[in-house]
């Protein structure tokens, strides 16, 4: 099996309407979004998801971008039960006390700026990382930031759908025979198969 064609493609593109679009729903919030991947399908290869992934991205207006922004959590406060996003905020994980403090300040101020959570691809980010990007980005234009916040949800859906295909599992869904469950795989701890995004 190549790489352009992993083990989920082919569960992706033959699962009913419900089940596929409730996959794309863990990946990106946007309904707009999941409709766009989702009537693209069948997808003859990863390579092709991702770039209608991005195209169905870049067409999203304001309000259907504010609704994918909504469903990610600040940096460091995850919603309780949303293993994913613990999973891929995990660089906050252990940070001192006086950092968080200064990233809950700032994710505050951000939002009251920008009037959105401050998001950001942060797997494999450290905490100090995190921070010196929320202070170099919160001096941005709200045009300019809305741009760099688009981008980051790009980064943030390409490496959840890449995790929703490595894995084959689908929402209402058990895993593939032989793979781990999605919950599994992003409390696992470790880089290997890495989902690879958070919001913040």
């Amino acid at each position: 099996m190549t790489s352009s064609s992993p083990p989920g493609l082919a569960r992706f593109n033959g699962a009913d309407d419900a089940v596929a679009s409730a996959a794309l729903r863990e990946v990106c919030a946007s309904r707009a979004w999941g409709a766009a991947v989702l009537a693209r399908r069948p997808y003859a290869s990863a390579d092709d998801l991702f770039a209608a992934a991005d195209a169905a991205l870049a067409a999203l207006a304001d309000a259907d971008l504010a609704e994918a922004m909504a469903g990610h959590p600040p940096i460091g406060r995850p919603t309780p039960g949303d293993l994913a996003a613990a999973h891929e905020q995990r660089g906050m994980a252990g940070a001192p006390e006086a950092l968080r403090a200064e990233m809950l300040a700032l994710n505050l101020a951000y939002q009251e700026r920008f009037g959105h959570v401050f998001l950001i691809r942060a797997t494999g980010v450290t905490a100090d990382g995190l921070l010196a990007a929320i202070r170099d980005r919160i001096g941005n234009t709200p045009e300019r930031e809305r741009a760099v916040a688009r981008a980051e949800l790009g980064k943030i859906n390409r490496l959840r759908l890449a995790k929703l295909l490595a894995d084959g599992v689908l929402a209402a869904e058990g895993p593939a025979p032989g793979a781990p469950s999605r919950a599994s795989a992003t409390t696992a701890g470790t880089d290997e198969g890495d989902e690879g995004a958070a919001a913040g």
